[in-house]
C-alpha cells in the first residue's frame, strides 16, 4: 500500500515515512492510493474475531484492518503492537469500545436502537487514548529500527495533548512539544497536561485560539529545512497513521449494534477538526455498512454551515467562540481536505486551488453550485447539526434523568444531534468523546452536582506545572525546539 498526497506532491511513499513525517512536503495530507475493499466474507470473519468483546478480540481486529494499509511492518510485530495497546488493563474492559444503550430495539414499533460507544476508558479519559496508545508503540518502534530520534510537535484544544503526552512520555528517542490555547481548555485537561514532569515533554501555552496553535505547527511542517534539520513529526489526526487507528472502532461499534452484516448502522461525531469522523468517512469507503455520518458541532459552526450550504468558511480568531464544548472550539478543520479531496474525484491540482490559494487569498470556497456537492449527502452519508450551551445542559439533564447516564459536554453535543436528525429505523451510535469528570463545571451547571472523579486523578489540580508560554509565533516556536529538541 502506497500513500500520496492530496496536493499532488509526486511521490508514493510507505506507511512508516509518512508515519515520522505528518504532513506532506507540498501541505497536503497523506491518504491511501485507494481504499481497501471488504467482502461479506471479510466482515463476517471480523465479526467473529471481535466477538462481542471477547479478550483480545479489538487487538486482533485491529491488527486485520491495520495489515490491510500497513506492508512495511513485518505481520508478527504489528500483531504484538496492537496486542499490546489493546488491552483490558489499559482501557477498563475486555470490549476496549463497548456500546451502552440508551435506547432498546423494539420490533413492535419498529424502533432500532440508540447507544453510545464508551471511547473514554482510557489513561486520560478521552476517545484520543484509541489512536495514542497505539501511535506511541509505532513511533518508538520505527525509531528504535532505524535508530532515529524524532521531535513531535502537535497542537491541542483539550484532549490530543494529554493522549498524546501520557502515550508517549519516556518513549526512548521521542520529545513533545504540545501546543494548546492558553486559559481555553477546562481545569482539568490543563492540569492532566501541565502537571507531567517527563523530561521529554514540553508544554507550550499559546496567546491565541486553537486554530493559531494548528497554523504554527502546520507552518514549521512546511518549512521543510527546519523539519528535516530537526526532525519534526507529527502526532494531530494530520497524520494518517493516528486517523486509520480511529477507523478500528467504527467496525467495532457496527458488531455490537448490528444483527447481521447487511444491517445498515449510523454514527453521530462531535467535530470540531474532522478527524474523528473521518475515521468513520474511509470505514464507509472500505464497504462497513454506515447509512449516516452525522457531524455534530458547537456554535463553532464551520463544518455544519458546508454541509448545509456547501460553503466552506473559516472564521478569525476572534470569532471563533469559545464554549463549554472546549475541544470542538476550532474555526479550521484540517482533516476536512481528506474527504473533500474523495468528495472532488481526488483532484489534487483542484484540492490545492481551494485550500491552498482560495482559503489563504479569500478565506473561503464555495462547493454549492458543484454537482459533487449533492454527493456528500447521497454518496458519502455526511449530514449534519448544530448544538449550543443551552442545548448542551438540556442534553446532559435529559440523558442523565431518562437513562441514568452522565455525559461530557462534547458527547451532548453529538446526542442532541443524533436525537434530532435520526432515522428510527436505522441503529444509532454517537462516539462518546471523554468522561464527564474533564468538564466539571458544565457538569455542575446542569446536574447540580460534580462528576465522579477517579482515584488516580484526585489532587491533580494542585500538581506542580511545567508550561512554557510563547506568542502567536511560528518562528519562537521553532527557536524553543531548537533549544530544548532532539538532534537529527
Amino acid at each position: 500500500m502506497l500513500y500520496l498526497s492530496t496536493r499532488g506532491h509526486a511521490e508514493r511513499k510507505h506507511f512508516c515515512e509518512i508515519l515520522l513525517e505528518g504532513l506532506a512536503p507540498d501541505g497536503g495530507l497523506y491518504l491511501p492510493e485507494r481504499y481497501p475493499q471488504l467482502d461479506a466474507g471479510v466482515l463476517a470473519h471480523w465479526r467473529t474475531l471481535y466477538n462481542g468483546g471477547a479478550p483480545g478480540g479489538y487487538a486482533a481486529l485491529a491488527f486485520e484492518l491495520l495489515s490491510l494499509y500497513i506492508d512495511d511492518i513485518p505481520a508478527a510485530d504489528l500483531r504484538a503492537l496492537c496486542e499490546k495497546t489493546y488491552t483490558q488493563a489499559v482501557f477498563g474492559t475486555a470490549h476496549i469500545v463497548p456500546l451502552k444503550q440508551l435506547e432498546a430495539p423494539s420490533t413492535d414499533s419498529g424502533q432500532a436502537g440508540f447507544y453510545l460507544q464508551a471511547l473514554s476508558n482510557g489513561p486520560t479519559l478521552a476517545f484520543k487514548d484509541m489512536a495514542m496508545q497505539l501511535l506511541g508503540r509505532l513511533f518508538e518502534y520505527e525509531l528504535t529500527r532505524r535508530g532515529e530520534q524524532l521531535n513531535i510537535l502537535g497542537a491541542t484544544s483539550g484532549d490530543t495533548g494529554s493522549a498524546a503526552e501520557y502515550a508517549l512520555r519516556g518513549k526512548r528517542g521521542v520529545r513533545v512539544f504540545m501546543l494548546s490555547p492558553a486559559g481555553r481548555m477546562s481545569p482539568f485537561q490543563q492540569a492532566q497536561m501541565f502537571s507531567l514532569q517527563d523530561e521529554n515533554i514540553h508544554n507550550i501555552a499559546i496567546d491565541g485560539v486553537f486554530d493559531d496553535c494548528q497554523d504554527i505547527v502546520k507552518a514549521v511542517s512546511k518549512d521543510l529545512a527546519f523539519k528535516r534539520a530537526y526532525k519534526i513529526g507529527s502526532v494531530n489526526s494530520i497524520n494518517w497513521a493516528r486517523l486509520l487507528a480511529q477507523v478500528v472502532y467504527y467496525f467495532a461499534g457496527y458488531f455490537q449494534a448490528s444483527t447481521n452484516d447487511a444491517q445498515a448502522v449510523s454514527f453521530t461525531v462531535p467535530s470540531g477538526n474532522f478527524g474523528n469522523v473521518c475515521a468513520g468517512h474511509v470505514a464507509r469507503q472500505m464497504g462497513l455498512p454506515i447509512q449516516t455520518l452525522l457531524v455534530a458541532t458547537n456554535e463553532n459552526d464551520v463544518l455544519d454551515e458546508f454541509f448545509r450550504t456547501g460553503v466552506y468558511r473559516v472564521r478569525a480568531s476572534v470569532d471563533t467562540h469559545e464554549t463549554s464544548s472546549p475541544s470542538m472550539d476550532i474555526s479550521k478543520a484540517s482533516n476536512f481536505e481528506r474527504f473533500v479531496f474523495d468528495l472532488l474525484g481526488r483532484d489534487a491540482v483542484r484540492i490545492k486551488a481551494l485550500f491552498g490559494d482560495a482559503l489563504a487569498e479569500d478565506g473561503y470556497f464555495d462547493l454549492s453550485a458543484d454537482p459533487a456537492f449533492a454527493q456528500a449527502a447521497s454518496r458519502f452519508g455526511f449530514v449534519s447539526g448544530q448544538s449550543t450551551h443551552a442545548d448542551r445542559l438540556r442534553t446532559i439533564r435529559q440523558v442523565f434523568e431518562r437513562y441514568g447516564v452522565m455525559i461530557d459536554p462534547h458527547t451532548a453535543d453529538g446526542v442532541r444531534v443524533a436525537l434530532e436528525r435520526r432515522d428510527p429505523a436505522v441503529p444509532m451510535i454517537v462516539l462518546e468523546t471523554a468522561l464527564p469528570i474533564k468538564f466539571a463545571d458544565t457538569i455542575a451547571e446542569a446536574l447540580g452536582r460534580a462528576p465522579e472523579r477517579p482515584p488516580q486523578f484526585e489532587g491533580l489540580e494542585d500538581l506542580p506545572r511545567r508550561v512554557q508560554h510563547l506568542p502567536v509565533d511560528a518562528a519562537a516556536v521553532q527557536s524553543y525546539i531548537a533549544q530544548h529538541g532532539l538532534a537529527s
